[in-house]
Formats: structure tokens, C-alpha cells, sequence
């Protein structure tokens, strides 16, 4: 994507910078503050912390290795409350096994050392697409419209849908590739209130009755997961 269509997509967004050698995260956080109004660092996972309980940034770009407490600690820590931040790894790494575990977690995007302009414009770019975009491919012939609270199945048939219907649906999207589980569920769209077994049940029974195609797979005593 071109730098200056980045720079007017990012210039309100808040990203939070951890790597734990000073010379590379002064050029990422250097570069950063080309696209992004605030940019906050940090140089271990357990500063990363504070600084992200702080200032909640929307994206946090990390390193893996780090002392004290280590990116994927890190980031294990961020996922138990907050499945909304975005979140880009850098990694040495390349094998399947290992990047596996990075899906798990719910990263949004990973790039592999050395990181350079390219491979963080890359990057920021698939964040526009995710996040700047109205509607989502819940399946081959299934589209979400976030703003509109429709579904648009076939590219022809509307299927309007309740707001947590609607922020249900997104939060599996966004957690396609792991479940999101009950606590999730009941902390992200129940909020201050309880949650009850019958409620959920309910709900999804209710949500699968409107959808032409069952696509909400329920991971027994888990949660549920976007079956694609």
C-alpha cells in the first residue's frame, strides 16, 4: 500500500513498539512515527505490560525474544482479557510448528527477521484491510457488513441482525483461528451482566435460525469457533 494512503489510515491509531535490542527499536519506533500519532516502546514484555495497561494502545507490534518476560508470555497475558488489540509478531523463526503457536494466540500478522520497510509496510497494510474494511468473509458465500448489522449471503440475500448478533460474529472472525470460549464471550458482549448457560444457548440457537448456512461450531464445554 502506498506510504501516504498508510500515513492518513494510521496518523489516529496508537501502536506500542516492544523489542529489547535499543538500535532496532529505535529504527521501528523511529519509522513508526512516520504513520502513527503516538507510538509508545517498550523494551521487555513485563515494561510492555504496564505501558499497555496504561495506554491501551490498537496495535502492538513485539519481539519474541526478550528478558524478563517474553513476547509470547506477553501476549498470552494480553489474550486472556482482549481479543480486539491488534497484534504483529517479529520472529527468527520459520518453522510450521512454531508459527502454529502464533496462530493460537491470535496474532494478526508475524514477520520474520530482519524486519525492513517493506515487510512492516506489509504488515500495516493487511492491519487497513482488517480493520478499515465494512464488510467480512465469514465463509465462501457469506459476507459480514459490520456498519449496515447485515448479513449478505450469495451477494444478494439481507439478513439483518441484532447488535450482538452482529459484535458475535465479528468476535469469531476475529478469533477464527482459535475458540473463543464462553469467558470471552460473556466479558465481550454481556459485559457487566451474567451471562447464564440458557442465555448463550438461546442466543445461538436463535442466531443459526436466521444464517442460510451453519458456520458457528460449538467446541464442546469450550466455546466456538468459525467453521469456514
Amino acid at each position: 500500500m502506498d506510504n501516504e494512503l498508510l500515513k492518513e489510515k494510521l496518523k489516529d491509531i496508537s501502536i506500542l513498539c516492544v523489542e529489547d535490542e535499543d538500535g532496532i527499536r529505535e529504527f521501528i519506533v523511529s519509522t513508526l512515527k512516520y504513520y502513527f500519532k503516538e507510538v509508545y516502546e517498550a523494551s521487555n514484555g513485563l515494561e510492555a505490560l504496564e505501558m499497555y495497561e496504561e495506554f491501551r494502545p490498537k496495535i502492538i507490534l513485539s519481539d519474541i525474544e526478550m528478558p524478563k518476560m517474553n513476547g509470547l508470555e506477553f501476549v498470552k497475558r494480553i489474550r486472556q482479557n482482549d481479543l480486539s488489540t491488534s497484534i504483529i509478531m517479529l520472529t527468527a523463526y520459520s518453522n510450521e510448528e512454531y508459527l502454529m503457536s502464533l496462530i493460537n494466540l491470535n496474532i494478526d500478522h508475524f514477520i520474520l527477521k530482519p524486519l525492513n520497510s517493506k515487510k512492516l509496510n506489509e504488515a500495516l497494510s493487511k492491519y487497513i484491510e482488517r480493520n478499515f474494511s465494512e464488510q467480512i468473509s465469514l465463509s465462501e458465500n457469506l459476507k459480514l457488513d459490520l456498519s449496515k448489522r447485515e448479513l449478505i449471503f450469495e451477494d444478494c440475500t439481507i439478513i439483518p441482525l441484532r447488535r450482538r448478533e452482529n459484535d458475535f460474529l465479528n468476535l469469531l472472525y476475529k478469533n477464527k483461528n482459535a475458540i473463543t470460549t464462553y469467558e470471552q464471550i460473556e466479558m465481550e458482549l454481556w459485559q457487566d451482566k451474567i451471562m447464564t448457560s440458557h442465555a448463550i444457548k438461546s442466543f445461538i440457537k436463535e442466531l443459526r435460525n436466521k444464517m442460510p448456512i451453519n458456520i458457528i461450531k460449538n467446541v464442546s464445554q469450550a466455546g466456538y469457533i468459525l467453521e469456514q
